[in-house]
């Protein structure tokens, strides 16, 4: 699904950075017109995460929270320092089959998109102890789906989680994932939420390969 709020902020900044280019003296020699796009305008109700281990990865992600299922990304909800930790199998589609449930005890599951609801997978992992869950799609076969957030929603079963889950779009999640595969890595250390109210857009350190 596309998000066509996102697709006009993202334009809005393209339009800025071309303006830049050719008339730099309009920037003040800066990336300053940008402040007509705010960072809430780009928070827009989704939350951040730093991963601060390992060094490849050190930036900021987007999520985009459920819609409608299971516990917000309040303030109760802070972890300075946690493991963001790939879910093995990855879709997490059977409690029963996840073979590496006491790694996701206490922290954040990072799981992928498809073969059963989001809400599934949310239960699933909560089961196993994990404290949030972050669903990607990093074996999307269209590369321009990479970057399309999924509005992750109730499936009707009549059940609920009792943790967040949000949703993070593919591109960042096949890179994170594939750069933890090449370092023989389980996990991730990141810091959630990650308040950028008074940062502005242009100082958000998001990752290089997104153009936003």
């Amino acid at each position: 699904m596309v998000n066509y709020v996102d697709l006009i902020l993202i334009l809005l900044v393209a339009l800025v950075l071309l303006a830049c280019d050719i008339d730099f003296a309009n920037c003040g020699g800066n990336l300053h017109m940008l402040d007509s796009v705010t960072t809430q305008d780009i928070i827009a109700g989704d939350v951040f995460f730093e991963v601060l281990d390992p060094a490849e990865l050190e930036y900021t992600y987007r999520l985009r929270p459920a819609k409608d299922f299971g516990a917000p990304f309040n303030a109760s909800f802070h972890f300075p320092r946690i493991a963001l930790v790939p879910v093995v199998p990855f879709d997490a589609c059977s409690r029963s089959a996840i073979k590496n449930g006491e790694d996701l005890e206490g922290n954040v599951a990072l799981v992928e998109r498809g073969d059963c609801s989001f809400l599934t997978k949310t239960i699933n992992v909560e089961r196993h102890g994990a404290l949030a869950a972050i669903i990607t799609e990093s074996n999307t076969s269209e590369a321009e789906e990479d970057e399309y957030y999924i509005e992750m929603v109730h499936d009707n079963t009549g059940r609920d989680a009792n943790i967040p889950a949000g949703f993070l779009i593919g591109i960042n999640g096949r890179i994170i994932l594939q750069t933890l595969k090449k370092m023989r890595r389980n996990y991730a250390i990141i810091s959630i939420p990650v308040n950028l109210t008074f940062t502005p857009p242009h100082q958000i350190n998001h990752p290089p390969w997104l153009g936003w």
